[in-house]
């Protein structure tokens, strides 16, 4: 994985619906990044096309819609990760713990600028 500003799109798995997209910070294994409602910061290893992590993440801003209600219950919650990457793009399946319940999700990124 190369250093720089990733865009990220994220899709919950498993018949669950829900779905975020912000930017991300990768430099020398840590990342940090967010969007309108959430950050995360996390730490991931990279080689031979692969790649792996995990990173906390909490909301910042309540959801606009008042009948919307985060995946998190407004809760920090902790994910795990691994994925491929190629070029400037990388994509990664994991699961996020929310209490004692496991999420599922799909993310693509694509980096956008040098560091």
């Amino acid at each position: 994985m190369r250093n720089g500003l990733y865009s990220l799109h994220m899709h919950m798995l498993d018949g669950v619906k829900g779905r975020d997209s912000g930017v991300l910070i990768l430099r020398d294994g840590r990342f940090l990044g967010g969007g309108p409602y959430f950050w995360s910061v996390g730490t991931y290893t990279a080689g031979d096309g692969t790649w792996k992590g995990e990173f906390t993440t909490n909301q910042h801003t309540p959801l606009a819609d008042p009948f919307q209600r985060p995946l998190s219950g407004g809760q920090e919650a902790t994910s795990g990760f691994s994925g491929t990457f190629a070029g400037d793009e990388a994509e990664a399946f994991g699961t996020t713990l929310v209490g004692t319940r496991s999420l599922s999700f799909r993310a693509t990124l694509k980096r956008i600028a040098d560091d």
